[in-house]
């Protein structure tokens, strides 16, 4: 009787599924990652240039606009929480007006600002805006998003590196299950080496 020969160690090659497939994992993981990450970064730039803290008015002055329908400014206030808050109005051409920018807050180093309201015009011109309060106030005019739309936008650049993680590690865990699984069958014998 002749004894059998041990079992042939597989090498890592012949085990399916192939090695490549934890390269795929890490590259999905790499690219939602980094995609997020510039999603990210550019809002937070928008957020920084987001009001024109530099060219600041303050109450009963004229500032005079030129505005189109396409491009809306929002009008924030730095004032110090004297209730009823500040109240701007704007003419010119049509019937502009200012429409409700919703709750959110802009910060500085050292100052908070708060939307005042969004202006709102049918067709391109100047336009004067004034705006007034019972404290002394500050008004900048700017985009209409501040930090809370912030935190809003940062939802898909989350959820995209969230996405690359979890499928990276979908993959990967897949991948390690079956080849361990096949490397069981081809040392039993069951299986002949799988073929490129």
């Amino acid at each position: 009787m002749h004894p059998h020969p041990p079992p042939r160690t597989p090498t890592a090659k012949e085990l399916r599924p192939g090695r490549h497939w934890y390269l795929t994992a890490a590259a999905i993981a790499v690219v939602l990652t980094v995609l997020g990450a510039v999603i990210a970064a550019y809002r937070f730039n928008n957020l920084l240039n987001a009001v024109d803290t530099d060219h600041q008015f303050a109450n009963g002055d004229v500032v005079t606009l030129r505005l189109d329908p396409e491009n809306e400014q929002t009008i924030w206030a730095k004032y110090p929480g004297v209730s009823p808050g500040p109240e701007c109005d704007i003419s010119g051409p049509g019937a502009p007006r200012l429409t409700d920018p919703g709750a959110d807050l802009f910060t500085t180093y050292d100052e908070t600002w708060t939307p005042v309201g969004t202006t709102d015009v049918t067709r391109p011109g100047d336009y004067t805006l004034t705006c007034s309060s019972r404290a002394l106030s500050r008004y900048a005019l700017g985009d209409s998003e501040g930090i809370v739309s912030f935190v809003v936008d940062l939802i898909p650049a989350v959820l995209l590196a969230v996405v690359g993680i979890t499928t990276a590690a979908v993959i990967t865990l897949v991948t390690a299950i079956r080849r361990r699984a096949h490397r069981r069958r081809l040392l039993a014998g069951h299986d002949a080496p799988a073929r490129r």
